[in-house]
């Protein structure tokens, strides 16, 4: 028996959207579809496939003054920063653009006698379950790339983005991909689980929490089926002594607070050398002292409400325990906060290893700042964590930097930059974080297969 998914908006609370969620054979018969398309779609012509992507991610852009307020309603992003796409397209078109060169067969030698070469081939279908968070750009970075590269996919989105699902594919359709070629489904948790356990698909790509992902890796258990996980995060910045202070404090102080603190590589931690520590921290309480909280549809709105209450008192959580084990808040209490999604950007001095909010996942508009010696100790303190995503290193000495970048346990290093992905640059985690990777050669990599051949002319 199907039931239905609730989008509740953290606005006023209430339901914004719902869809009903697919039965258990209705989801069988989609995944069945895609799989029977996907030959058909495969054969066409590599220039055909990068060409409706590339037509379905504009029609995206044309509904872009639809997309921001519903954004805004969804999870709570303010409409001053306009929607996603620009990083929705610069994505994709980066894909696009690699795609010959990175699909391209590996030639290993050919004489008179035989020819020897790899061929990338599509894994068949896949299956992308993205995030709530940034569900444009997230889901993007391999739906345009499997589809390019021969796949059929089908997208689940989080419940509370329930509708972005059902503009991709309106949009991709309207385009010319095939609508058995790229399937938005609404599926529950359960449902998800049992058709990968069936092997309904050849591939999943999934971005969220830690305990979604072990569940996901249980369903696929003895199928073989390959993923690409995407979970937690704990990114790092370090400030070093040389460093352009003002650049660091408003890059990392933006990339803590943006989106409420909802990014998968939203800075949660600053490590800032003994010389910088006192004045980092007094520019960083100045630039949060001056957000406004309030309606993402207002458009003098700073930063939103969390997506949902549950979020925001994991955050409210995190910060209670270390004041009460010793941190010391330097926000007051905005008037807007209203003890449910609406929470008081934070930020924490005096905190330490033992207190959650340096440990485990905020996700939320909060930072916890710490005063190192070294980059020895810098670097203990990095790699203290379960989680490896991203970390940011503010210094002028780029071999220092790469120095430092080598001995952290993390899947991006940034120099002067922090929170943002390089289509051009793999991204890619390690320990809690996930494993494999999208976006750059090495996505489409992840979402095809090596096939050899061994082509022998002569048989004497």
């Amino acid at each position: 028996m199907s039931h239905m998914l609730q989008c509740i908006s953290p606005i006023d609370g209430e339901t914004y959207a719902e869809r009903e969620a697919m039965t258990t054979t209705a989801a069988r018969e989609s995944a069945q579809r895609a799989r029977a398309a996907q030959a058909d779609w495969a054969a066409r012509p590599l220039q055909e496939r990068i060409d409706r992507v590339m037509a379905g991610i504009a029609a995206v852009g044309a509904m872009n003054d639809e997309v921001v307020p519903e954004l805004a309603y969804m999870m709570g992003r303010p409409i001053r920063y306009g929607g996603e796409f620009g990083g929705f397209e610069e994505r994709g078109s980066h894909m696009a653009a690699i795609a010959r060169e990175a699909l391209a067969d590996i030639a290993v030698g050919e004489d008179a006698t035989v020819k020897r070469y790899i061929k990338r081939i599509p894994h068949g279908v896949v299956l992308v379950v993205a995030p709530w968070n940034y569900p444009y750009m997230t889901a993007i970075n391999s739906v345009a790339p499997a589809l390019i590269a021969g796949n059929t996919v089908l997208l689940k989105h989080a419940t509370q983005t329930l509708l972005v699902g059902e503009r991709m594919a309106r949009a991709f359709h309207s385009a010319g991909v095939p609508e058995d070629v790229f399937q938005n489904v609404f599926l529950d948790h359960d449902t998800t689980s049992t058709l990968i356990a069936e092997r309904a698909f050849d591939f999943v790509n999934f971005t969220g929490s830690v305990p979604a992902g072990r569940t996901l890796e249980r369903a696929a258990a003895g199928t073989f089926t390959g993923m690409a996980l995407e979970l937690g995060g704990k990114d790092p910045g370090y400030v070093m002594e040389d460093a352009d202070l003002d650049a660091a404090v408003d890059t990392l102080i933006d990339a803590a607070m943006f989106n409420s603190g909802q990014c998968c590589c939203g800075i949660e931690r600053i490590y800032v050398h003994a010389s910088l520590y006192d004045r980092f921290v007094d520019k960083a309480v100045a630039i949060v002292e001056g957000y406004r909280l309030g309606n993402p549809l207002d458009a003098a709105t700073d930063i939103g409400p969390m997506a949902h209450v549950r979020f925001a008192r994991e955050v409210r959580a995190q910060i209670d325990e270390a004041l009460a084990a010793g941190a010391k808040a330097h926000i007051a209490t905005k008037p807007e906060d209203d003890g449910g999604a609406y929470l008081t950007p934070q930020i924490l001095t005096e905190v330490t290893h033992d207190m959650r909010v340096m440990r485990d996942e905020s996700f939320g508009p909060v930072v916890g700042i710490m005063k190192v010696a070294d980059d020895d100790e810098a670097v203990r303190l990095m790699n203290d964590s379960a989680f490896g995503l991203t970390a940011s290193l503010w210094t002028t000495d780029i071999d220092r930097a790469q120095r430092v970048g080598d001995r952290i346990q993390t899947g991006t290093v940034f120099m002067n930059r922090a929170d943002y992905l390089d289509p051009g640059l793999c991204w890619t985690g390690c320990k809690d974080t996930g494993r494999g990777g999208s976006l750059s050669v090495i996505g489409y990599h992840n979402l095809t297969r090596p096939k050899s051949y061994y082509l022998k002319k002569v048989t004497k």
